[in-house]
C-alpha cells in the first residue's frame, strides 16, 4: 500500500492551521479511495482469471487446452493399442473385375529357388487392387446459335438456348458444386477459384465465384421462404444466435430448429423485433432457449440446463464460503435430476414414473433460489433472482413430453456457422448473407433429414435454369 502523499514543506509554510488539516483530511479521503478501488479491482481481476468454459458462456475454444483443469488420473491399462480382442475387423473389400479400369496379369518367369522357367497359369491369383483418382477433365458441351435471315421480311433470327441451358457458362452442377464449397465447406472463394482450377482444369478466378454465389443463392430463395414460412406452425423449436458482420456493420446470425428442418437468418440487430421476422406473428409454440430477454415476448419457454449449470458451478468456484455452499447445493439435485432425466431417455422409466420423480427435485431447486435471493449475499441475488422469478421456464420439459432440457440442438446447428464467421469475418454485402443464410439453412436441414446437400442443391439449380419449381426442402418423412 502506497503512504498517504505528503504536503511539500514550501507549501506548509505557507498554509494556516486549519487549511492544513482540511488537505490532509482530503488527501487521507482520496488514499481511502485508492485503497478501495484497488482492492476492486484485483477482486475483478481474481473474477476473470475463475471464469472457465465450465463456470461461464465463455466459447471452449478461447482456453488452452494445457489450461484445462487436470483429469484424474487412470491405472494405465494392460491393452495393447489397436482393436481388441472380438473387434469386428473392417476391411476394404475387393470390387468385381468388371468394375476395374484394367486388369494386369503378373506372371513370373522363374523358380525363386533354383532360376528354372516357369510355365502354366494360376486360377486363383492373389488379388492386389489399387485405387487412384481419375484424371479430371471438365464436360464442355458448345451450343451454336444459328442466324437465318427471312426470304419474306429479310429479318434475321438467332435460335434460342434450349430450356436448362444457363445463359453463362457455368453447369447446375458446377454451380451447385461450388456453392458447397463456399457455403457448405467454408471456403473463400479465392480458394474456391483455386480448387476449381487446379484440380477440376476450369478456369476460374474470384469474381466469377461470386456470380456463381448469386445464381446459387436464387435458386434457394423460393424454398427457403417456403420453409421459413413454416416456422409459425411448430410445436417445439430450438433457437440460438452469434454475432456476425455484414459490410463491417455489426449483424446477427439467427437459427431456430425444429426436429426435421433448421432455417437460419441475419438481422441488424439482436433486439427482440428480430423474433417475429423469423417466426412470423403467429407462433404459438414452445422455445428451448438461454435466458436472453429478446425470447422473452413467447407465450412458453424452455431455458436451458446446461446454462444454468454452468451458472451453479460458477458459484461452487467462488471464494466466498456461502456463494459456494449454495452452489454445491443447487448442484445436487440437478445432477440427480440428469440422471433421471438419461434414464427416461433410455427408456428406463416412463413418462409418468420420470415426471413423479422428478417433482421432488424440482421443489428442491425451487427452494435454493429463493434462499440464494433472500440471503441479501450480493452475488447469489444475482445469480438466482432471475431464474427464481420465472421459474416456470425451467420445467417445461417435466410438462410437456419431448421437450429437451438443454439447447445443445441450436447450439450444434450454429457451430458451423460460428466456425465459418471466424474464418471469413463475416459477409460483404446483402447479398452474401442471403447466400449464406440459405446455404446453411440447406445444409442443415439436409444433414437432419440424412439428405445429400449436393444431391438436393443440384436439382434446386436445375429447376431454377429450366424456369420450373426447386424441390421442397421439408421431407415429410
Amino acid at each position: 500500500m502506497n503512504p498517504t502523499p505528503e504536503i511539500p514543506a514550501e507549501l506548509l509554510a505557507e498554509m494556516t492551521p486549519a487549511v492544513r488539516a482540511f488537505v490532509e483530511s482530503l488527501l487521507a479521503s482520496m488514499e481511502l479511495q485508492r485503497v478501495r478501488m484497488q482492492a476492486e479491482i484485483d477482486e475483478l481481476k481474481a473474477q476473470v482469471k475463475r471464469l472457465t468454459p465450465q463456470n461461464s458462456s465463455i466459447p471452449p475454444s478461447t482456453q488452452h487446452p494445457h489450461a484445462r483443469a487436470t483429469p484424474k488420473p487412470k491405472s494405465k491399462s494392460k491393452k495393447k493399442r489397436g482393436g481388441q480382442p472380438g473387434h469386428k475387423r473392417i476391411v476394404r473389400e475387393l470390387v468385381p473385375i468388371e468394375r476395374c479400369e484394367e486388369v494386369i496379369p503378373l506372371l513370373p518367369e522363374n523358380c525363386r529357388r533354383c532360376g528354372e522357367d516357369l510355365d502354366g497359369t494360376d486360377p486363383e491369383p492373389i488379388r492386389h487392387q489399387v485405387w487412384e483418382l481419375p484424371k479430371i477433365e471438365p464436360m464442355i458441351r458448345e451450343y451454336q446459335r444459328h442466324r437465318r435471315t427471312c426470304r419474306r421480311c429479310g429479318t434475321s433470327t438467332c435460335a434460342a438456348l434450349p430450356a436448362g441451358v444457363p445463359s453463362g457458362q457455368f453447369g447446375p452442377k458446377l454451380l451447385a458444386f461450388t456453392g458447397l464449397l463456399m457455403g457448405h465447406f467454408r471456403q473463400s472463394k479465392r480458394r474456391a477459384a483455386l480448387f476449381l482450377s487446379d484440380l477440376l482444369n476450369m478456369p476460374c478466378c474470384p469474381a466469377a465465384t461470386v456470380k456463381m454465389q448469386n445464381r446459387v443463392s436464387q435458386a434457394l430463395e423460393q424454398p427457403y421462404e417456403d420453409l421459413r414460412a413454416l416456422l409459425a406452425n411448430e410445436k417445439q423449436l430450438n433457437m440460438d444466435e452469434s454475432p456476425t458482420k455484414q459490410a463491417n456493420q455489426k449483424a446477427w446470425l439467427w437459427t431456430a430448429v425444429s426436429p426435421r428442418f433448421a432455417v437460419f437468418a441475419i438481422f441488424a440487430s439482436r433486439a427482440a423485433t428480430a423474433l417475429p421476422k423469423l417466426l412470423g406473428d403467429q407462433f404459438k409454440g414452445i422455445i428451448n432457449c438461454d435466458r436472453a430477454k429478446m425470447y422473452w415476448q413467447a407465450e412458453r419457454l424452455q431455458w436451458c440446463w446446461a446454462h444454468l449449470k454452468r451458472d451453479f458451478q460458477s458459484l461452487i468456484d467462488h471464494r466466498d464460503h456461502q456463494v459456494k455452499r449454495l452452489g454445491h447445493d443447487l448442484m445436487r439435485p440437478v445432477d440427480h435430476l440428469f440422471l433421471i432425466w438419461h434414464k427416461y431417455k433410455s427408456g428406463s422409466l416412463s413418462w409418468k414414473t420420470f415426471q413423479t420423480q422428478v417433482r421432488p427435485l424440482c421443489e428442491k431447486v425451487n427452494s435454493l433460489l429463493l434462499r440464494g435471493v433472500s440471503s441479501g449475499n450480493k452475488r447469489l441475488v444475482g445469480t438466482c433472482r432471475e431464474s427464481s422469478n420465472h421459474r416456470k421456464w425451467l420445467w417445461t420439459f417435466t410438462e410437456v413430453e419431448g421437450i429437451e432440457p438443454t439447447n445443445n440442438v441450436a447450439e450444434r446447428a450454429l457451430r458451423p456457422a460460428v466456425i465459418y464467421r471466424k474464418l471469413s469475418f463475416g459477409t460483404q454485402s446483402e447479398k452474401g448473407s442471403r447466400f449464406i443464410e440459405r446455404m446453411l439453412t440447406v445444409s442443415e436441414t439436409c444433414r437432419l433429414q440424412k439428405r445429400s446437400v449436393y444431391q438436393w442443391l443440384t436439382q434446386a439449380v436445375e429447376a431454377s435454369l429450366s424456369g420450373q419449381q426447386a424441390p421442397s426442402l421439408f421431407d415429410k418423412h
